[in-house]
């Protein structure tokens, strides 16, 4: 579990990126972590990593403060980065140095993950070109079978099939005794596997529901006109209004990420107002 609590952060005195920032996140979840750009997804990770350290408030990881880098929180959690330096040594001696630090290290199942990815286990990490080494990262930090797994826009870099097998694989790795967190602006590339929607923007937490409850008051619909006054957002498309509605309780609709997040973004949004 993470529990943040009145978060205070800023890289400058002057500069405050979070402010008074709470948040909860709970075992048998797949979070996603959703924000435009700059919008301080990455920072609010290496918060919870125990990277950076607030400048108040309370951050918690499994019972734990992360920022103290004991040998029990990092081995408890691993982060898949955005951006990484990868060595210049073999697939097995990387495996041979690396794992020993996650006692609950699943060999079997790396290999399993580099071969679902076509990654030649011969190959050096320097060798292989940026996607290949996302994958690679990918599989390792599956592999580690930590309670927590972070991933920093894991589909960056990842062709159309990659992106497939990521949400196949994670998916089917979540389990009720662990947490998973997707930071990602790439919102399509998660739908289908994330259980609960959390979208940060300006530093601040606008949102966090489930799907569940979104599809309990939310239906996104199709439309040729937008007079209904049940419309609370629509953009316009070649075939009509892709529309966000009031849930009428009658009929179940598919959840359109995308138009969600543009929704919840929107200024005034009267998504998220009526969560709130």
């Amino acid at each position: 579990m993470v529990e943040i609590k009145n978060l205070n952060f800023g890289y400058k005195k002057k500069d405050t990126l979070f402010s008074e920032l709470n948040l909860e996140l709970k075992e048998g979840r797949i979070y996603g972590l959703l924000g435009k750009n700059g919008s301080g997804k990455t920072t609010l990770l290496k918060q919870m990593a125990g990277i950076l350290h607030p400048a108040s408030g309370n951050l918690m990881l499994n019972g734990e403060i992360p920022q103290k880098r004991t040998p029990k929180v990092l081995s408890s959690y691993y982060l898949i980065p955005e951006e990484f330096q990868t060595p210049g040594i073999s697939v097995k001696t990387f495996l041979k140095i690396t794992a020993p630090f996650y006692p609950n290290f699943n060999e079997t199942n790396f290999y399993e993950y580099l071969k679902e990815f076509s990654i030649d286990t011969e190959q050096k990490l320097s060798k292989m070109s940026y996607g290949q080494k996302k994958k690679f990262l990918i599989s390792f930090g599956m592999a580690s079978d930590t309670p927590v797994l972070f991933s920093d826009e894991p589909t960056n870099g990842l062709d159309i099939p990659s992106k497939s097998i990521f949400r196949k694989l994670m998916a089917s790795a979540l389990s009720e005794n662990k947490l998973f967190v997707i930071s990602t602006h790439q919102v399509k590339d998660i739908e289908g596997i994330i259980d609960t929607v959390v979208v940060l923007d300006e530093g601040k937490i606008i949102f966090n529901q489930s799907l569940e409850s979104i599809s309990d008051n939310l239906c996104f619909k199709t439309l040729k006109n937008i007079d209904d006054e049940n419309i609370l957002y629509a953009e316009k498309g070649i075939t009509g209004y892709a529309a966000i509605m009031k849930s009428t309780g009658e009929e179940a609709s598919h959840i359109n990420m995308e138009l969600l997040f543009n929704a919840i973004i929107s200024k005034d949004s009267k998504v998220a107002s009526l969560f709130n």
